[in-house]
């Protein structure tokens, strides 16, 4: 039987497995035995900077983009139906801004990981961002061909932050350890109950409410409680400093 000549050329085509390859030609692609892709969901009010992130990244064989969103309500109702790895968010966004969208995903999709892609240089929006559970803070200065490392190294576990936003953090973190100090110096801190010194514990270690209360099997209301009062008896006003006062106390240790 003769070979037909359409066919053969159509076999002898290479599969697409590069930015122009659609998801379904790059899982096809994909070697057996490979890890899955990291889903990544970019939300940014801006789409033609939507559109670049979407056009680098799907250039990547281990990175699939799975959706996107134009602000911050978009992005928690995405997040809980699409389960991502990452989410690339910025900050100042219609109808919901990105650190009210970080709080939100984090009960809704508990594994993602949020970095902060961001012109704000305000170390107030930093502070904010990281107490509601960002992995990570850039700014848009960087290169674009450094978002692809970027959503590798926070998938794996890493927080990053942009060089010159991690200076204001560390001399920030350095002022509150010194004011807790002076102020242990005047008066004895008060004695927190067994229990408020558990949560004073995974508090420093980064746990959001929802999980401590799973740790310590309690509703979240009680562990809101919980973390009010002990802020109240040690005269703090924040996690960050309740971070610095579990270091201080050798309650956390920081290796």
């Amino acid at each position: 039987m003769s070979e037909n000549p359409e066919a053969r050329d159509a076999a002898a085509v290479p599969r697409q497995t590069g930015a122009g390859a659609t998801p379904a030609e790059r899982e096809a692609a994909r070697p057996a035995g490979a890890a899955d892709p990291i889903r990544v969901l970019i939300v940014d009010d801006h789409a033609l900077f939507r559109r670049g992130l979407e056009m680098v990244l799907q250039g990547e064989d281990d990175i699939e983009v799975i959706g996107e969103g134009g602000d911050g309500h978009e992005a928690v109702e995405m997040a809980g139906d699409l389960l991502p790895d990452v989410v690339l968010m910025d900050i100042r966004m219609p109808r919901r801004s990105g650190i009210e969208a970080c709080t939100a995903i984090k009960d809704a999709a508990p594994s993602a990981k949020i970095v902060m892609l961001t012109i704000s240089d305000e170390e107030e929006d930093l502070f904010e961002a990281i107490k509601a559970g960002a992995s990570g803070y850039l700014l848009k200065e960087i290169s674009i061909d450094e978002v692809p490392q970027a959503v590798r190294a926070v998938h794996g576990g890493q927080s990053l932050i942009s060089p010159s936003m991690a200076s204001k953090l560390i001399t920030e973190f350095a002022a509150l350890a010194k004011h807790s100090e002076e102020r242990t110096q005047q008066v004895p801190a008060p004695r927190l109950t067994e229990r408020e010194m558990e949560v004073l514990r995974l508090v420093a270690r980064g746990l959001g409410n929802r999980e401590i209360a799973r740790e310590l099997f309690i509703s979240e209301n009680t562990v809101k409680n919980h973390v009010r009062n002990i802020l109240e008896k040690l005269q703090l006003h924040s996690r960050m400093e309740a971070v610095v006062y579990a270091v201080r106390e050798k309650l956390l240790e920081i290796t």
